[in-house]
């Protein structure tokens, strides 16, 4: 009983520090959205390692996914809502979308619904999630920015993601690739 007394107090307080940081990042804040970013990339590495521990190389790139998709849909978070609830709705998709990519359908057994379990612990990386999002991504080539944005951002299609960006599909799925690679290794320090 006593456990889950401190574990509720720590979701409320993560909860409400994360939820803080996020309302003053959409005011303007950079610092304080830059806060939100780094704690959240945390929590996320923990959902995503609790879920994934056989298969740790997606943890980062479903880290940096699921912070791309947070940083691109903050206009549509709700402050008369739970942040929990939001975040963890985006998470369980990346998740999702990465079982199913991958066919792995032993993966699907975990149950995905407990959304407390995203700030339920944290894992505190230091030198993960330095840079703010937005810089990053406008960091890469347009060959794989554009990819990213449009494929696994807002959601298009291959094939609508070659007849907009005059690419082809292959190189599209290309740009894809090997930009979450170049974001994950620059999120690492690597480059």
């Amino acid at each position: 009983m006593e456990r889950t007394v401190v574990m509720d107090d720590r979701f409320a307080q993560s909860e409400r520090l994360l939820r803080e940081s996020l309302l003053q990042g959409l005011q303007g804040d950079a610092a304080a959205y830059h806060c939100f970013l780094k704690a959240l990339s945390a929590h996320l590495r923990a959902y995503y390692r609790k879920r994934l521990f056989q298969r740790p190389d997606d943890v980062e790139d479903l880290v940096q996914e699921t912070l791309l998709a947070v940083h691109n849909q903050r206009h549509t978070y709700r402050s008369d809502q739970p942040l929990t609830a939001w975040v963890h709705a985006i998470a369980r998709y990346k998740l999702v979308d990465l079982l199913r990519a991958r066919a792995t359908r032993e993966a699907l057994t975990d149950p995905l619904d407990d959304e407390l379990e995203v700030f339920a612990a944290s894992d505190t990386d230091a030198s993960d999630a330095r840079k703010d999002l937005g810089q990053m991504l406008a960091s890469l080539p347009d060959r794989q920015r554009l990819p990213i944005v449009h494929v696994k951002l807002e959601g298009r299609s291959v094939v609508e993601t070659s007849q907009l960006t005059g690419m082809s599909e292959a190189a599209v799925k290309i740009g894809v690739h090997r930009g979450l690679k170049a974001l994950a290794a620059r999120i690492r320090g690597n480059t």
